[in-house]
């Protein structure tokens, strides 16, 4: 019984607990309590060593896509059609959503790791016996640097797919090249592009909330650091899928 009540206290105060958390990271941002050069120190730990996986992870899922639409729109006779289908699946939803999910893996486990790491060794302990706010110096960075790299990595995850659909069409489906851009710059709209981009700065903050909170009240020793980086890294992904749903409704009713 015991470990059962345990597990449902933990349960109930967990979400208030993060709530709170995150309504302290608001209040040193909005103080201006924040450390560029740590951000920057961020920004190349989460970004430039992402571009690598996210690159290739998007030029395969746009050859995939441009493969799979040829096989589908062949039939029809309507194989010119990839680049619409390829340029929109990825700005509005694959572009965002499969760059946050590789984000959350590569980055997010690394935040997780890093704070659950200096929490159970004291060193967040240690930064406060040296009048130092560990909020200030480790959290708020890494959640701006999230905000920051997110969204330009977004854009050549969707830039790296739509060279993977031309791959595929020029070479498979002898689209002509020029053609293929010309349809490509033709289907993406304003609000096409808008529409997916939105997103991504509600996943960059859900992301660097998720992370820094497992990390930052990690408990248990080296095991605890597995379990957290795992709880994180699982969490985020359900928050990035369940807000998806919800950010294109709300997109979709006052857009279109």
């Amino acid at each position: 019984m015991r470990p059962a009540i345990r597990l449902a206290m933990n349960g109930l105060t967990a979400p208030g607990q993060a709530v709170c958390f995150l309504g302290e990271i608001l209040g040193h941002v909005l103080k201006g309590r924040v450390r560029f050069s740590e951000i920057l120190k961020q920004i190349y730990e989460q970004g430039l060593q992402s571009v690598t996986i996210v690159v290739l992870t998007s030029l395969a899922s746009g050859m995939v896509l441009a493969l799979q639409g040829y096989v589908a729109m062949a039939r029809f006779g309507a194989k010119e059609y990839i680049a619409h289908l390829v340029a929109l699946s990825l700005v509005r939803e694959l572009g965002p959503v499969f760059t946050a999910l590789i984000f959350s893996g590569k980055a997010g486990a690394r935040i997780t790791a890093e704070l659950g790491t200096m929490n159970v060794n004291d060193q967040i302990l240690a930064t406060r016996t040296l009048g130092v706010d560990p909020i200030d110096y480790l959290v708020v960075p890494r959640i701006a640097a999230c905000v920051l790299v997110l969204p330009i990595l977004t854009v050549i995850a969707e830039i790296a797919g739509i060279a993977g659909g031309y791959l595929v069409a020029v070479s498979q489906a002898h689209i002509p090249g020029p053609f293929y851009i010309n349809q490509t710059i033709k289907a993406v709209g304003y609000v096409d592009f808008f529409s997916g981009f939105i997103k991504v700065f509600f996943f960059a903050i859900i992301i660097g909330w998720v992370c820094c909170y497992q990390g930052y009240f990690t408990k248990g020793g080296s095991l605890g650091v597995g379990k957290s980086t795992t709880q994180a890294v699982a969490y985020s992904y359900i928050f990035i899928i369940l807000s998806n749903v919800v950010l294109t409704k709300m997109i979709l009713t006052f857009w279109g």
